[in-house]
């Protein structure tokens, strides 16, 4: 399953698309092949997107085709699409990746590098902890405004926190409550026993749920717990 997020990396904002299921490749893949082609993958306002995205699932489909390589994802950045794929051997893609480009006006450069222990994908392409939530986020907000929902309207959200004893909990809850945060419950989950629920007033729109959870989650982590995310009430827009 593909997945999109932006992450920061050095200063640069990229745009990422990883697969999250390709590390079950890992121990038979220990070649990262990658095709750098000019041309920024995400952006719809782009003269012939829809041909390009033709041209992306064509390529990926011609290099995994004879089985011996697995597409793990995409880098956006600077107006440049970089595509990477973990492979078994090392020859022939060159070839493949001619066929598919060079008749078309794209410009376009490719590699090929050994990782065995696919560093680049763990590090350069997965989420981080906080980055996955925002995913989640990006999710549950996407799912609301299907049904209609007014994003823009401020109302209760529920934050979910848990830990590993009651001491961090209860510390959690103090540092929470200062920094504007409602106390709603203590809650527990199959694997953790101590956990707490709070409630604060905000929008459900991108940036200000980021803003939010990324407080939260500066705080969780000073006692050592982990976020496990939030959830609302639909509010209707108003007809």
């Amino acid at each position: 399953m593909r997945e999109i997020y932006n992450k920061n990396i050095d200063n640069e904002n990229y745009i990422i698309e990883f697969d999250e299921e390709a590390l079950e490749y890992k121990s038979k893949n220990p070649w990262l092949f990658s095709v750098f082609i000019k041309y920024d993958s995400f952006d719809e306002s782009q003269q012939g997107y829809e041909e390009f995205l033709e041209t992306k699932e064509s390529l990926i489909i011609a290099i995994e085709y004879e089985g011996t390589a697995k597409y793990v994802g995409v880098r956006v950045v600077d107006g440049w699409s970089e595509f990477y794929f973990y492979t078994s051997v090392t020859k022939g893609f060159n070839s493949t990746v001619s066929a598919i480009l060079s008749p078309s006006k794209y410009i376009y450069e490719s590699n090929i590098v050994r990782d065995t222990k696919w560093n680049f994908y763990e590090t350069q392409l997965l989420p981080s902890e906080l980055e996955s939530h925002h995913i989640v986020s990006a999710k549950i907000a996407f799912l609301l405004a299907e049904e209609d929902d007014d994003t823009e309207v401020v109302r209760e959200v529920e934050h979910y926190a848990v830990f590993d004893t009651d001491t961090q909990k209860d510390r959690f809850k103090d540092l929470a409550i200062e920094a504007g945060f409602e106390y709603k419950d203590d809650i527990s989950t199959d694997e953790y026993e101590y956990g707490i629920a709070l409630i604060k007033k905000h929008n459900i729109e991108d940036a200000e749920v980021k803003k939010v959870v990324e407080e939260l989650y500066e705080l969780i982590k000073k006692e050592h717990g982990y976020y496990e995310g939030w959830s609302t009430t639909l509010v209707p827009k108003e007809s």
